[in-house]
């Protein structure tokens, strides 16, 4: 038994150290990826590789000042902007399908990011990041993704338990209620309703160091806290029955769960609007790579889900160059077949 715990914990550690490599080398070969002309002129010349390796280790005499400014202030912020948000819609959908045990849950789904797009929509439009401060749009955020994933829960739950697809249904139409008054706030936006528009679809083009830094703060501050929680999260995917006569208080480790994945996923709808499946696609992978077990499936979802939005971003910006679609169309192309896929593969269980 301890031989055989000893061979898993390595190749836990083997899988985390590829995925960080895999991360490293995605980042830096991105960051070469794209025109490096101004928009519109068409210019293919692409940075290379070298010149990013020296611009980063503080050489960026031996390159135009372009390249640097390229790099430096529009790619790399934004490509560790997208690590970021991928990493906190990973983690949040992990939470999600742990607590619900249910594999098909996560933020876009169930409703989380529509609450918290509300929240920030209001922000924007009554202009509160400038008159109050820069944390008041991911705090409205936060805001309207708690109070939506607790009322679907209480919704939901039923002598004590959450049937999947009640939860599911709920969600949806929760969701979609959220979202009707989103599109109400943006036809009063008026002059700002193209800017609400092309956010809802979901984008990492306003990137900046700025943005990233508070994005950082909240995210990993949440991340780090449910990581804590991972054991728990073990128990109550036996159940609650199981979880409560190991001595875990299963109500307040949900009600923590719950906030701190709010507030994870409320950031990264802040920053970049809504952005969906990445917490479905990522963890059910992550799952049938390193098992169930949330001390190891946190870590990596993480790790996955940053690697899948930065090149999903990558594709967004340069698919269609000089051109640039919202990455919450890739993700949805790669997420809603994958939804289906999961929902069929539930049926046939259930025969």
């Amino acid at each position: 038994m301890t031989i055989d715990f000893e061979k898993k914990y390595v190749r836990w550690n083997l899988i985390l150290i590829g995925l960080l490599i895999i991360l490293f080398f995605t980042i830096v070969v991105t960051i070469t990826i794209g025109s490096v002309g101004p928009i519109g002129s068409g210019n293919p010349e692409r940075i290379p590789m070298q010149a990013v390796w020296d611009i980063l280790i503080g050489k960026s005499r031996l390159w135009p000042v372009s390249y640097k400014t390229i790099i430096m202030d529009i790619r790399l912020p934004r490509i560790l902007l997208a690590a970021l948000v991928g990493c906190a819609l990973a983690v949040s959908g992990v939470v999600m399908q742990g607590i619900f045990r249910n594999p098909m849950a996560d933020p876009f789904i169930i409703g989380l990011s529509s609450g918290a797009a509300v929240g920030a929509s209001i922000s924007i439009l009554m202009g509160l990041s400038i008159s109050i401060g820069i944390y008041s749009t991911p705090f409205l955020a936060f805001v309207g993704a708690g109070l939506t994933i607790f009322g679907v829960y209480f919704i939901a739950r039923s002598r004590g338990n959450v049937r999947v697809e009640t939860l599911l249904l709920i969600g949806i139409a929760i969701g979609s209620f959220l979202t009707a008054v989103t599109s109400f706030l943006m036809y009063m936006a008026n002059e700002q309703f193209r800017f609400l528009f092309f956010w809802l679809l979901g984008g990492l083009n306003k990137a900046s160091w700025n943005t990233l830094a508070i994005a950082f703060s909240l995210i990993l501050l949440g991340v780090i806290i449910i990581q804590f929680f991972a054991r728990d999260l073990n128990a109550m995917v036996l159940g609650e029955e199981p979880a409560m006569h190991l001595g875990i208080d299963t109500g307040s480790v949900k009600k923590i769960l719950l906030i701190f994945s709010s507030l994870v996923a409320g950031t990264a709808v802040a920053f970049t609007g809504i952005i969906g499946f990445v917490g479905l696609i990522t963890p059910h992978i992550m799952r049938i790579l390193v098992g169930p077990n949330h001390r190891i499936l946190l870590p990596a979802s993480a790790l996955a889900g940053a690697i899948f939005l930065i090149w999903s971003d990558t594709i967004a910006r340069t698919i269609l160059s000089p051109t640039e679609i919202p990455v919450g169309i890739i993700t949805a192309f790669c997420g809603a077949p994958f939804f289906v896929y999961l929902l069929q593969k539930s049926k046939k269980r259930k025969r």
